[in-house]
């Protein structure tokens, strides 16, 4: 793995513990460049533009949880702290107000690496390393409630790891009611939450503990079975995001129709975000205005997909859609109601079965991953007769 060196400002006072960070402050991942401060000059961290800045938060708890509220508002710096007396309310509070991981002393096997990996995984897209080894991360979202998202997810993690070949991760996000492992027919132990609320220790052994094998290739992190009031902390889903990314070839994140994980890494390290909607004027509403978040050209890709797209078109034509979207779908998934109500119910995804959805949703899976889409149209059939083509006309 080839990287641009990481600028690391590690700030405290006590030798002992500072020398036991600094120790692990090497190694082949990633080459660090260090300074060290021994008070909290925040202009100077700022003006010295580090990619990570390392804080001992024991001897001035305050001072420290102010300085990484600074710091963690330009979500430019990875933040990270470390203690000697790791209580579970001071890591609480660390992670509340902005940091993106709380190192524990004395400090275990990998625990530097890791959280650096990490870092670098945060980076800008533009800035991320040449031969990165990372995921690819893939997000749904929907427009409202009810347009499909888990299903069109689900089925979509399940068809990329088939045509992949490569190990594949989906993540419930749809809290705290979210229905992916109702889909797959699993009940586990662990989920989401387990993950989220244990993100001060979250790494890769911790996650395969609170994961779900589904089939081959695929792993699943589900959401709660029952109903919890939470508070979802934005540097946990960071967290996690970034360890899952370590870990696998491909992430998927189903958010639902939360739209409030928009100021998390998310979004900012998402290779497509897929927006899910129909055609009714509630959802072509509710879209028109959630586009603009998501410049063109821009990073992350947005791509459009219409779902049940004969059922509600009404008077609606591809013309009047497109308008309404301010450009033409990416994909089209054809209605199915039956099918998609019967495997729902039975915990059977669509992905083991020949229908009209999971050849458009198959065709969405082999764009992902770079397959190739030129194979004789005698093999592919109705493949490609569920994608919208961008065809200028359907905007004049």
């Amino acid at each position: 793995m080839r990287t641009k060196s990481l600028s690391v400002g590690l700030v405290g006072p006590n030798d002992a513990n500072r020398l036991a960070v600094t120790r692990e402050l090497s190694g082949p991942e990633v080459r660090v460049l260090r300074d060290y401060y021994l008070q909290f000059e925040f202009e100077s961290l700022l003006e010295a533009r580090h990619d990570v800045v390392i804080i001992d938060i024991d001897h001035d708890v305050e001072g420290v949880l102010s300085l990484v509220r600074a710091l963690s508002r330009t979500r430019l710096i990875t933040v990270m702290v470390y203690s000697a007396h790791p209580e579970l309310q001071l890591m609480n509070r660390a992670l509340e107000a902005g940091a993106n991981e709380f190192l524990v002393l004395p400090l275990a096997p990998n625990a530097i690496s890791g959280a650096l990996l990490r870092a670098v995984a945060r980076r800008s897209p533009t800035s991320i390393m040449e031969g990165s080894e990372s995921g690819h991360l893939f997000v749904f979202f929907g427009v409202k409630g009810g347009v499909g998202v888990t299903t069109i997810a689900t089925n979509f993690a399940l068809l990329l790891a088939q045509e992949s070949g490569k190990r594949t991760l989906l993540i419930d996000l749809d809290l705290p009611l979210g229905d992916i492992a109702l889909n797959l027919g699993l009940a586990g132990k662990y989920s989401t939450v387990d993950a989220l609320d244990n993100a001060t220790k979250l790494d890769a052994n911790f996650l395969s503990t609170v994961l779900q094998k589904y089939g081959d290739g695929v792993s699943v992190l589900a959401a709660p079975g029952h109903f919890m009031a939470m508070d979802v902390n934005s540097r946990a889903i960071d967290k996690l995001v970034a360890v899952a990314m370590q870990e696998f070839d491909y992430v998927v994140v189903d958010s639902g129709s939360r739209l409030n994980f928009v100021e998390t890494d998310l979004y900012k390290l998402a290779a497509t975000v897929y927006m899910v909607t129909q055609t009714g004027i509630p959802e072509l509403r509710n879209a028109n205005r959630l586009i603009d978040q998501f410049p063109a050209g821009g990073y992350p890709a947005l791509q459009i997909v219409v779902n049940r797209s004969a059922a509600s078109f009404h008077s609606l034509d591809e013309k009047t859609v497109a308008k309404a979207l301010t450009r033409p779908a990416d994909w089209k998934v054809p209605n199915d109601y039956g099918t998609a109500f019967r495997t729902q119910n039975t915990g059977k995804p669509l992905a083991h079965e020949d229908s009209p959805i999971s050849k458009a949703i198959r065709e969405m899976a082999r764009a992902a991953c770079g397959i190739s889409e030129t194979e004789p149209e005698n093999k592919r059939g109705l493949f490609s007769l569920f994608r919208w083509r961008r065809v200028e006309e359907a905007i004049r």
